[in-house]
């Protein structure tokens, strides 16, 4: 026990070591850069960057533009996982329906992100936008996935479930969810990634008051390079924590479903 522990212990050690040096070599090739341009308005310097983001982080409206844009990001994932389930179970019931659905879907899929980003422009608020836009690249996703865990499932065990006479609900306990269950936490964190960018990728072009996006945006038209950097650090450190935090508590709740079991 003591010793898979250390073992455990180690290796997390190692993980923390290699990230550090990875990011330390990361960092020192933009030095380079900023170095080798030596034109501010081009490249930010690491240093100039990592101060501008402690100066912002102690300014209020920081926090309420995160928080805003985290909320857009939010609830376009969480409307996308709702309507995906949705027509995950409609297609996998009716052959008609996924007949309907399935090219609309995957013309959904195939369609810049731009250009949806546009078209809401003209059919809705600024604020709305985020959230659609979020809602309509991870909805395609959603679905997909769960329709494959739906389509893989063994059908010898759905036959031999029938044939003793189980309840549909404990087919759908025992069989179908564990079936789904890869797919929909492969779908969770694939899905925020898509539902993170696309939706700042829409507040950078409809540029709504206090949101991330339209600090990029205000950065790249003031030719803040600085800021600019600086906004991009925080969309991609805000993404790693909040990516680490869902594999944490997706984790947390494998474990606990497998100790139930």
């Amino acid at each position: 026990m003591t010793s898979g522990m250390e073992s455990n212990n180690k290796n997390t050690l190692k993980k923390i070591l290699m990230g550090a040096v990875s990011a330390l070599i990361w960092i020192g090739v933009w030095e380079i850069a900023y170095l080798a341009v030596n034109r501010e308005v081009l490249i930010a310097s690491p240093l100039s960057v990592f101060l501008r983001l402690s100066e912002l982080a102690f300014e209020g409206s920081f926090w309420l533009k995160i928080a805003n844009s985290l909320f857009a990001v939010f609830k376009g994932y969480l409307l996308a996982f709702l309507a995906g389930i949705i027509l995950c179970v409609l297609t996998s019931v009716s052959d008609f329906a996924y007949a309907v659905f399935k090219p609309f879907l995957n013309v959904i899929r195939a369609t810049p992100v731009a250009s949806f980003i546009i078209l809401a422009l003209v059919w809705m608020s600024k604020q709305t936008v985020p959230v659609f836009t979020s809602f309509l690249m991870v909805m395609p996703i959603v679905w997909a996935n769960l329709t494959t865990g739906v389509r893989s499932t063994d059908r010898k065990l759905i036959e031999m479930a029938k044939a003793y006479k189980l309840p549909k609900s404990k087919i759908l306990t025992k069989i179908y969810i564990p079936s789904v269950m890869p797919e929909f936490l492969n779908s969770v964190t694939t899905g925020l990634g898509f539902a993170w960018k696309s939706a700042v990728a829409a507040e950078v072009l409809s540029t709504p008051k206090n949101t991330i996006g339209a600090e990029l945006y205000n950065s790249k038209v003031y030719l803040e390079t600085v800021d600019l950097f600086a906004w991009t650090a925080v969309i991609i450190i805000v993404s790693i924590v909040i990516e680490k935090l869902l594999v944490y508590f997706i984790k947390r709740l494998s474990k606990r479903r497998a100790g139930e079991i």
